[in-house]
């Protein structure tokens, strides 16, 4: 079984990700993704590693923001990271590109976070146009439906993404966005979305501008491959990512016997349970589009019974 190890960006926004730190030299405050983390070894508050971050950096010219661990010992809930973002919006003018609880395994597992309602960032920064959030439900994670008209990339990386946020998610009014990724997850970790709830994205019509789709990680993959078949939205697609999930023949031959998939550029089915005839005939009905698919993943279980298969991305 082949795990998707997480690890920390080294560019954000299309920029240099950047933790400052004593013995560097502070950059340009607009040259690259400034990276906030807790460093365990210097004991330091979030709270004060956050002051110190506006007293010694233009935050007035900051165009991108990673925050990483925010916890010194014990896990501590995300929300008051949330509060210090929205009490201080106003300090970054510029700010166009954030990212919360970049975190790995070695840090916290992605089930672990305690996090909280994110739309509060949302709404303190509407010239925000790429939002990526890590983190599961079962922890805390939440979105209300929100209007924001400058968001272009909403990604949500989750091992158990709640059937409310991607609900939420499908009923905001962004009509800018560009880019949606979602990470459903297992429902060990509090997954519970359905086909149902991602019905008005794949309708076409919530989001005009959308170009990219990801609906991965998912236990459900087959279900969501079968309605992408059918999905009014693909047509406006230049790619399409079903990958991480228990993607297997069933879903494959919906890919193959629903619309066209050969307007893509690429078409992502890694970490997936598809026989090798069916991925060639994937691969043959998409061309010219290039679709990504590693080696299969190894059914688990007794062969006798219903096959045991697991996405990427879990605890």
């Amino acid at each position: 079984m082949t795990y998707i190890r997480i690890q920390h960006p080294e560019h954000f926004h299309g920029l240099p990700v950047h933790t400052p730190a004593p013995s560097l030299p502070l950059p340009a405050a607009d040259a690259v993704a400034w990276r906030l983390e807790c460093d365990y070894d210097e004991q330091t508050d979030f709270g004060v590693l956050w002051q110190q971050f506006l007293d010694t950096v233009d935050t007035a010219r900051v165009r991108a923001l990673v925050i990483g661990p925010w916890w010194r010992e014990e896990y501590t809930p995300f929300a008051p990271v949330v509060e210090l973002i929205v009490a201080h919006a106003d300090r970054f003018p510029a700010l166009r590109g954030l990212f919360l609880a970049d975190v790995v395994g070695e840090e916290c597992e992605v089930s672990w976070l305690r996090m909280c309602d994110i739309t509060p960032v949302l709404e303190a920064l509407p010239l925000l146009e790429e939002f990526t959030v890590r983190g599961c439900g079962q922890e805390g994670l939440g979105l209300r439906p929100i209007r924001h008209t400058a968001l272009k990339s909403l990604r949500f990386e989750s091992g158990g993404l709640p059937g409310d946020l991607v609900r939420a998610v499908a009923s905001s009014e962004l009509p800018a966005l560009e880019r949606l990724d979602l990470w459903f997850g297992s429902s060990w970790y509090g997954a519970d979305a359905t086909v149902e709830d991602i019905g008005p994205v794949l309708s076409g019509g919530t989001f005009p501008r959308l170009r990219h789709l990801g609906l991965q990680n998912s236990e459900i993959q087959d279900e969501i491959a079968a309605a992408v078949a059918s999905a009014p939205v693909v047509a406006q697609l230049e790619t399409l990512a079903l990958s991480m999930g228990t993607l297997g023949d069933t879903g494959g031959e919906a890919l193959l016997n629903g619309q066209p998939l050969n307007h893509l550029s690429s078409l992502d089915l890694r970490h997936h349970y598809l026989t090798g005839p069916v991925l060639d005939r994937i691969r043959a009905a998409c061309a010219p589009a290039v679709v990504e698919g590693d080696e299969a993943e190894e059914d688990y279980g007794d062969p006798d019974d219903e096959p045991e298969r697991y996405v990427a991305v879990s605890e």
